[in-house]
């Protein structure tokens, strides 16, 4: 019996990256995972060749049960269709709700001061970025809430204060974490986990792209990016939700916001090439410590 057999999860932003990551690892668990995004076969919307259909059929091989679902989690009438078919299919059962919509990288600028970022791009980063978020736990919400369990996690960008280096950007993923604050809140009363959950240096597909590089290969981009010898492959993250899901006391953890690296000392998983890598110790030390 694997640990997350009968465990129903939504990811969120299930297309690449992170997402996908989570929703294979959810799947190697034993777990149903509907995969959603925007991206499906015949219909791409980054440009990207990741589909939430491929990443349903990866779900599967793993052992899982995956489900692709395309659904703009910015258009409340999609959000509340996808929930109403989790409601019927699954007999009202939600164990787990992912909040990993993104699709902020190409509307991000960096390095100018927010009075020169455009302002159309940065007023979409909140929308995709945080009230995609707040409109799919609106409807999670309640099916939890009936059972008097479950568990929302929400996928950040940096667990401390720190600015993040552009304002639309830094606000998003901050609003982030208030927004796991806020739910932990409101559905303590009702046994349900709400928390944010950051990775490290992310070695996603786009990124080993930038650099030119593919996993087998990765370690050939620290010439270009010295920094990127302490990154982790989205299953990391992935592991880390699985732990939290099968932790029996992870309510005590509820409105923090956590990193991956803390949590792979805690429950003991490693990366997919056996690293165990921890980046807030590492950018105190390597990034931090270089310049003071």
């Amino acid at each position: 019996m694997k640990p997350l057999q009968g465990y129903v999860a939504v990811v969120a932003g299930a297309t690449r990256g992170a997402g996908r990551g989570i929703a294979l690892e959810l799947g190697s668990a034993g777990a149903t995972v509907y995969c959603t995004g925007r991206s499906v076969r015949g219909n791409l919307v980054s440009g990207r060749a990741e589909t939430i259909d491929e990443t349903a059929e990866l779900v599967t091989e793993r052992g899982g049960v995956g489900i692709a679902v395309r659904t703009d989690h910015t258009v409340v009438d999609e959000v509340r269709a996808l929930f109403e078919r989790i409601k019927a299919e699954q007999d009202g059962k939600l164990d787990l709700l992912v909040n990993d919509v993104w699709g902020g990288d190409v509307l991000t600028e960096w390095g100018v001061p927010f009075w020169e970022h455009s302002l159309d791009n940065g007023l979409k980063l909140q929308q995709q970025g945080v009230h995609s978020h707040i409109i799919t736990s609106y409807f999670a919400a309640p099916l939890m809430v009936a059972r008097r369990q479950g568990l929302i996690i929400e996928i950040t960008d940096g667990d401390q204060p720190d600015y993040r280096g552009s304002f639309y950007y830094d606000l998003v993923k901050a609003s982030v974490i208030r927004l796991a604050l806020g739910q932990a809140a409101d559905l303590e009363p009702h046994n349900v986990t709400a928390l944010a959950l950051t990775p490290g240096f992310l070695r996603s597909e786009a990124m080993l792209d930038h650099f030119g590089v593919t996993e087998a290969n990765w370690r050939d981009a620290t010439a270009a990016e010295k920094h990127f010898i302490a990154s982790e492959t989205p299953f990391f993250i992935g592991r880390a939700v699985v732990g939290l899901a099968c932790d029996p006391d992870v309510f005590a953890k509820r409105g923090r916001a956590l990193n991956t690296g803390d949590l792979g000392r805690e429950y003991g998983f490693s990366d997919v090439d056996g690293r165990q890598p921890h980046w807030p110790d590492y950018y105190a030390t390597h990034v931090l410590g270089a310049e003071s």
